[in-house]
């Protein structure tokens, strides 16, 4: 990055840090003038006074801030490029390590370089001071206000119990007394409350096994403080806290936070972090424009990027940015713009960046300025042709994230090419049209453009019916047409129009008014129009004060670049930016399977989804941490955000019963959200305020991301920003939705179908061995007609399927038993017969080889489409937490049931 400049520090041979007379270059970043030293021995040191020093290379600066806005510069000077390149890359290492925000640990670091002094404590935990002055009592250390603290003597033990004492967990003794009476909790005891509370109850033992015993032995030795206990395999409750406090009980899949989806489809199967007026540093209309923002939404992982381009002054005649029509600043495209990209594009992520041109720029040689700037600086990077195998043409999908790895696309209006002599007219032309534009801009009633003009294209940011805000896109000619490829903008007519033309490179912009609007006229039609090409969503113009629409609908829907404006950290964003911290902060998110499939359609406004198995949500808000710096009532809100038929219900606590900020608990019912339909799509939002209503923090997660059992959850800023100390102590458990129908009438449906364990097994094998030998000789024959039936008809199958379903099973028995009763006045089929007699007869070779005859073909008794229920089991049995149940295919077919354990059987052996 450049230097900010202005102030320079050198540490010298003694380590002390000096302040130097400074004398000025001109700073790229922002045109203007930065410091360096003066003085004759930093000169020669750097070798300042070369030709060949090339400063800049050797400046780092360090940018942070609360939010992106405002930022702090830190400004360092190195001797040899190399040294900065190395700070550079260690500081990148940290700053990236997207795994430690999401760790809780309620001990922060203190960094002892020397005497720690009372008050320095006092600061950081402000809210109670006769608390802290007691809980430094009970830890034996100094509390009085001038004493200092020496580093060997506050030691971690110290510190443990200085907290221990600062902040009393009485939930956690509470949850230690349910599973052990005694001062101390054995082995076993732990062991069971792991698999009761700590493990997803829809994990498949045979693909996730539990814990083994030398792995729990482990845990004890690594978290129990008294050595004694752990030699004896024993925990206590302050064991138990420590271990509710480490990286093994993170709320968040440290697995999800990687890059794990497939990013080999097609770019219109993602959602794309997007950024709006990306320059603008406040309002719409007055505020400073500055190249800062390119920057840091780059390295936020934001992988598109808008460029609102218009005709630079005389004499330089340089392109400029600028909100056109407003107030605000002028940045240069050149200089400030397309150089702060280059160096940030791909520090984050590797992945393509899509830089949205807005071109007001009616001057053929501007754009050819513009055109040459982004070949020269972004060189190799910018994709000026399509590949080879994805040639633009209707009909083929345009390349994949993975494929074009490292590049930028341009996204600009593709002009027609026109000759010279015509190019003099239509820039005069345009000319006169900008400037009408000016004019319509401040008239009540402006008319829209002759679209027979071919100079009057409909701009990107302008809905059909609203007057235009900047005037409008002017004609992109040869220069810049000849960059743009796979990502052309283009007016959108219908969706019958676009379907039938499949243009999967051109993109459609929709003001946020339309989108909504087309999302509650035509939701189907447009999921399916972004299954084939890719939509932008911004801001109405109305939004002066760059505040942000909601995402969710259009995320509903498959929109993939749904723009926000990066400058205001509202709920929006804080939305926005928490589900793209996921996938290795790539910036791009793959879409569920039903908003990608041509053969499935999705209506986000329904009830139920075929090939998804609804979930159920339940938290418990048992306490919270350091939640604000002063000693007020707390309260918590909880809700999920997803699609409009999941609960839209909000939870709140009551405040706490007492005023404490340091370690209020809530002993309330938990809150629980049934019926989330498409899981992947929803989030969990958990907001914390104080009684006067003040914002003190929040935390959203996916809802696909979620580990079941109890967390620390570390809160954050309205930024987005980690908090230090702020924390939740919360129970969550996701699990499968079963209807309050199904749980009345099949309360053992909660029971797994799955493989027998090993120890069950050999059980099992011990008391039938007896029955076996009578069995076999009986149905020997029929065994044998029945294999050799599926031997001709389907050689490819196994002769031997190992038993999903075993109906050996009293219970399972009985199940499938009323499952396959038939109703009042209804036959019985053939079908039905034979798996009723099977069943009530317990006859597991004969049903086993039933089933395999049943997978040879069809059914036309079947009530669902057998596409639809192999999809549902296919999507269980390669979850992160599958684990087969009766009730996933219950929920999923209603009245099919004689043919569910066939297809279900089918799709598990297949997959």
């Amino acid at each position: 990055m450049d230097p900010k400049g202005f102030f320079v520090y050198w540490i010298n041979q003694s380590k002390e840090t000096t302040f130097l007379d400074v004398a000025t270059i001109r700073d790229t970043r922002t045109g203007k003038y930065a410091k360096l030293p003066k003085h004759p021995k930093v000169r020669n040191v750097f070798n300042l006074d070369f030709p060949d020093s090339n400063h800049l290379a050797k400046t780092l600066t360090i940018v942070s801030g609360p939010d992106m806005v405002n930022l702090t510069y830190h400004n360092f000077f190195a001797s040899k490029e190399k040294v900065t390149q190395v700070i550079n890359r260690c500081i990148c290492v940290v700053a990236d390590n997207h795994m430690l925000v999401h760790l809780y640990s309620r001990y922060p670091c203190f960094l002892l370089s020397g005497s720690l002094f009372f008050f320095s404590i006092y600061k950081m935990f402000p809210a109670d001071k006769k608390r802290v002055e007691s809980a430094l009592a009970a830890a034996q250390l100094p509390k009085g206000k001038y004493d200092t603290i020496k580093p060997d003597v506050f030691t971690e033990t110290a510190f443990r119990s200085f907290m221990t004492h600062l902040c009393p967990r009485p939930e956690i003794y509470e949850i230690f007394t349910s599973y052990s009476t005694k001062p101390t909790m054995t082995k076993e005891n732990f062991t069971k409350f792991l698999n009761e509370k700590q493990r997803d109850s829809r994990l498949n033992e045979e693909l996730f096994p539990r814990l083994r015993q030398d792995q729990i032995k482990a845990l004890i030795d690594k978290y129990e403080p008294l050595s004694n206990n752990s030699n004896r395999g024993l925990i206590s409750p302050e064991g138990l806290l420590f271990y509710l406090m480490g990286p093994e009980t993170t709320v968040v899949m440290q697995d999800s936070l990687a890059k794990c989806q497939d990013m080999t489809q097609p770019i219109p199967h993602y959602f794309i972090k997007s950024s709006h007026n990306t320059y603008l540093t406040a309002g719409q209309f007055s505020g400073v424009s500055s190249p800062e923002m390119y920057r840091q939404c780059l390295l936020a992982g934001c992988r598109c990027l808008e460029l609102d381009c218009w005709k630079g002054k005389p004499p330089d005649e340089e392109p400029i940015i600028t909100h056109g029509f407003t107030m605000t600043t002028e940045i240069l495209f050149k200089v400030d713009v397309i150089e702060a990209i280059a160096e940030s594009a791909f520090k984050t992520s590797q992945y393509p960046v899509i830089l949205s041109f807005e071109n007001h720029v009616d001057s053929v040689k501007q754009q050819e300025k513009m055109a040459n700037y982004c070949k020269t600086i972004f060189g190799d990077a910018l994709l000026t042709e399509p590949l080879d195998k994805y040639p633009l043409k209707p009909g083929q999908q345009i390349p994949s994230p993975s494929e074009l790895l490292g590049k930028i696309l341009i996204k600009n209006k593709k002009g027609s090419h026109e000759k010279p002599a015509q190019n003099k007219k239509t820039a005069a032309a345009a000319a006169d049209q900008t400037a009408a534009a000016a004019t319509n801009a401040q008239a009540p009633n402006a008319t829209s453009q002759d679209e027979a003009n071919p100079a009057a294209t409909t701009p990107e940011n302008q809905d059909e019916n609203e007057k235009p805000q900047a005037g409008q896109e002017v004609t992109a000619y040869e220069a810049m047409s000849s960059i743009v490829n796979y990502i052309q903008p283009n007016k959108f007519i219908s969706f019958e129009n676009a379907r039938k033309k499949n243009k999967s490179y051109v993109i459609s912009s929709f003001v946020e008014t339309k989108g909504e609007a087309m999302i509650a006229k035509s939701a189907v039609e447009f999921v399916e129009y972004n299954k084939r090409q890719m939509s932008r969503i911004y801001p109405k113009g109305t939004r002066m004060d760059s505040s942000n629409y909601n995402p969710q609908p259009f995320w509903n829907v498959g929109c993939q670049m749904v723009a926000l404006n990066y400058q205001t950290m509202d709920f929006p964003m804080q939305l926005n930016m928490a589900l793209f911290e996921f996938n290795g902060r790539t910036g791009y998110l793959l879409k569920h399977d039903v908003m990608r499939r041509n053969d499935k359609k999705f209506d986000p406004f329904c009830d139920r989804i075929d090939t998804v198995v609804a979930s159920t949500l339940t938290i418990k808000i048992y306490s919270g941490q350091f939640l604000s710096d002063k000693n007020v009532k707390t309260g918590v809100e909880v809700e999920v955000i997803g699609l409009p038929g999941d609960p839209k219900k909000k939870y709140r606590t009551k405040w706490s019963t007492t005023p404490n900020a340091i370690n209020p608990v809530w002993n309330e019912e938990p809150f629980v959200f049934e019926k989330i339909l498409l899981p992947e799509l929803a989030s969990l939002r958990i907001v914390v305020h104080e009684e006067n209503g003040k914002f003190v923090g929040h935390r959203i997660i996916p809802l696909d991301a979620i580990q079941s059992g109890f967390h620390h959850i570390c809160l954050r800023s309205e930024s987005n920003m980690p908090l230090t100390l702020p924390a939740l102590f919360v129970y969550i458990e996701v699990k499968d939705y079963i209807p309050a129908a199904f749980k009345k009438l099949h309360p053992n449906l909660h029971r797994p179908l799955m493989p027998l364990t090993s120890l069950h097994q050999q059980l099992v094998q011990k008391k039938l061995k007896r029955r076996k030998k009578a069995r076999q000789r009986r149905f020997k024959l029929i065994k044998l007609q029945l294999m050799q039936h599926q031997t001709q008809e389907a050689p490819h199958l196994k002769p031997s399927l190992k038993p999903l379903l075993h109906p050996r099973r009293p219970k399972q028995a009985r199940s499938l038993n009323r499952l396959l009763k038939p109703k009042k006045n209804q036959a019985l089929s053939l079908v039905q017969t034979q798996s009723l007699h099977l069943i009530r007869k317990r006859k597991p070779v004969q049903l086993q080889n039933l089933l395999k005859r049943l997978l040879l073909r069809p059914f036309p008794l079947q009530q669902l489409q057998p596409l639809s229920l192999l999809d549902q089991v296919t999507h269980l049995s390669h979850r992160r937490a599958a684990k087969v149940t009766l009730q996933h295919v219950m929920c999923c077919t209603h009245h099919s049931f004689p043919f569910v354990n066939t297809l279900w059987i089918k799709a598990l052996w297949q997959g």
